[in-house]
């Protein structure tokens, strides 16, 4: 049975790049050198066709969504596909020092969560340049939802952003380092200490102080190399970006997600009430259908030919579609 019911939008899937056009496109930024998937929908009756920027989340994860800790899934590849099918073009870029994007510096500790708003930027207006293409969104995954908020903000002397519409799916709503005190906090298994110094951790990194001692055990999240991206992040609380912006905003999220809470998509509405949200029911991070328990959820992440859940799609397209029209 469950099979049936997935077979027919497994098809329609399938079938979605034969109704797509893609090319490689490259963005020289200070810095870097950005490479991205340009997919556009096939056919005269999609002439300028509305466009949208895929931002990814957090870590190595590539420009179709993979990511070497949990597998080939392709959730960004998935939703271009289903968006091409539907009429709506889309840039997916690997970010800088991911995939085919390359980095002058390569050094972890050169790198900045400002890079990621500027390079978002960039694509946007590389975006709005293009004559074949029409009005420009750009969708924000997790962490690429911060990425994406922030990138739609006005800049002293620069010319307003050429976004139209923001799309944020499984996005945090608090800043990364209210994230890790409170996942740290609430694992019973972390005894006061390792609490109090991921406290005195953060304290020093929000005055922006680098750390040089760090227990073994929090190397991997607070090791110096990483240590001036966290300094840099903590600028930048979604709950405030939210607010200062006034572009059409849908917020999506899965009531299963085992990284980001329904609690986020809450707190992102209440700072934006004009906001729509989308609760995806049964859905986990990666967008797709998924069980209860932590591993078999964790295991769908790279799941290549898992659909992505029809009413994330369906509320997405539809949102889009209002918005860009």
């Amino acid at each position: 049975m469950r099979l049936a019911r997935l077979l027919p939008l497994t098809a329609a899937l399938l079938s979605a790049p034969s109704l797509a056009a893609t090319r490689e496109v490259t963005l020289e930024v200070p810095g870097a050198r950005l490479a991205a998937t340009l997919q556009t929908p096939d056919g005269p009756q999609h002439a300028r066709p509305p466009v949208a920027l895929i931002l990814a989340g957090s870590g190595p994860t590539d420009r179709d969504g993979n990511n070497p800790l949990s597998g080939p899934g392709g959730t960004y590849r998935k939703l271009a596909a289903n968006l091409a099918a539907r009429g709506i073009a889309t840039l997916r870029p690997d970010k800088r020092g991911i995939g085919a994007s390359t980095l002058a510096d390569p050094r972890e500790e050169a790198q900045t969560f400002g890079d990621f708003v500027n390079d978002a930027r960039a694509w946007l207006t590389w975006l709005a340049a293009q004559p074949g293409l029409g009005p420009v969104a750009v969708i924000g995954h997790s962490e690429g939802g911060t990425v994406a908020l922030a990138a739609v903000q006005g800049q002293a002397g620069e010319a307003p952003s050429p976004a139209r519409a923001v799309v944020l799916l499984a996005a945090p709503g608090e800043d990364i380092g209210a994230t890790i005190r409170r996942q740290i906090g609430q694992n019973p298994a972390n005894p006061p200490a390792l609490v109090e110094e991921t406290g005195r951790i953060l304290d020093a990194l929000g005055r922006g102080e680098r750390v040089a001692e760090v227990s073994p055990v929090l190397a991997p999240v607070f090791r110096p190399s990483v240590q001036p991206y966290l300094i840099s992040s903590l600028g930048y609380d979604p709950q405030r970006l939210i607010a200062s912006q006034t572009l059409p905003t849908l917020i999506v999220q899965g009531d299963r997600d085992l990284q980001v809470r329904p609690e986020d998509a809450r707190l992102l509405a209440a700072a934006q009430p004009a906001a729509r949200v989308h609760l995806a029911r049964g859905v986990n991070h990666v967008l797709v259908p998924a069980p209860l328990d932590p591993a078999a959820n964790f295991a769908r992440y790279g799941d290549a030919e898992l659909p992505l859940e029809r009413g994330v799609v369906t509320a997405v397209v539809e949102f889009l579609r209002g918005a860009l029209r």
